[in-house]
């Protein structure tokens, strides 16, 4: 069974190190596992040792040509989301930039928010690593391949959007979820509507949880907790 959080992988490949620092920090807490590298021998190494998803990659790098590392970032990891941040705002470099396989561009100074908007655009419309089989968090456990999920070995039924509420929690348990997502995975990444019903299904789930707490205190069961202005993060109980 697998207990650890789900958190994206981004490669920052940046020599500023304002820049750089500015993007770890706000990955980071935004909910992604950050590794930066200030050359492009560097990026290249961590993106192969964490067989990274995301590459923020700076082409005026002091060692290497960034059009030149982007392609063989591309060959080496084709499923890499690759997202190029330079000063060269011309278009004959955007178009080299994306004809060496990014999918996205940023002009410096760029906007951080922007940025991680653009992450979450684009990974939404990726499809996700399906993970088959039981994940469990202390007495939690959920089955991503039966669509079932137990309490210390015993059924804990769930409306289908509150499994796949769950299901998408416990996979990212520990990171910073936002609406936005949460709605873009459970319900539809095109979805108008209201998100009032996110805050509906969190509230079922967390009354079913407290039921189960309540119905054995020796329980160890997560809690989802609110993030003002976010969204929501699945945390496992405190260890005693």
């Amino acid at each position: 069974m697998r207990s650890t959080a789900v958190r994206t992988p981004v490669v920052i490949v940046e020599d500023d190190d304002r820049i750089g620092g500015l993007l770890e920090r706000a990955l980071t807490g935004n909910g992604y596992e950050a590794f930066w590298a200030r050359t492009g021998r560097g990026g290249l190494a961590v993106a192969r040792r964490e067989q990274a998803e995301v590459v923020l990659l700076d082409l005026g790098l002091p060692d290497v040509d960034g059009v030149e590392l982007a392609r063989r970032l591309r060959a080496e990891l084709p499923g890499l989301l690759l997202v190029m941040l330079t000063a060269r705002g011309e278009e004959i470099d955007i178009v080299s930039g994306l004809d060496a396989g990014a999918d996205d561009y940023l002009v410096k100074p760029f906007s951080l928010t922007v940025l991680l908007a653009r992450l979450r655009a684009h990974l939404r419309r990726r499809p996700a690593p399906r993970v088959e089989g039981p994940v469990a968090i202390a007495d939690l456990t959920v089955d991503t391949a039966a669509r079932r999920c137990t309490v210390a070995a015993a059924e804990f039924p769930l409306r289908p959007k509150e499994y796949e509420l769950l299901e998408t929690l416990v996979l990212n348990a520990g990171a910073a979820l936002s609406r936005e997502d949460l709605m873009a995975t459970v319900w539809d990444e095109n979805w108008f509507g209201s998100t009032k019903t996110l805050d509906v299904t969190i509230a079922a789930l967390r009354r079913r949880l407290e039921s189960a707490r309540a119905a054995v205190p020796s329980l160890r069961l997560p809690t989802v907790s609110t993030l003002r202005g976010h969204g929501y993060r699945l945390d496992p109980p405190a260890t005693s």
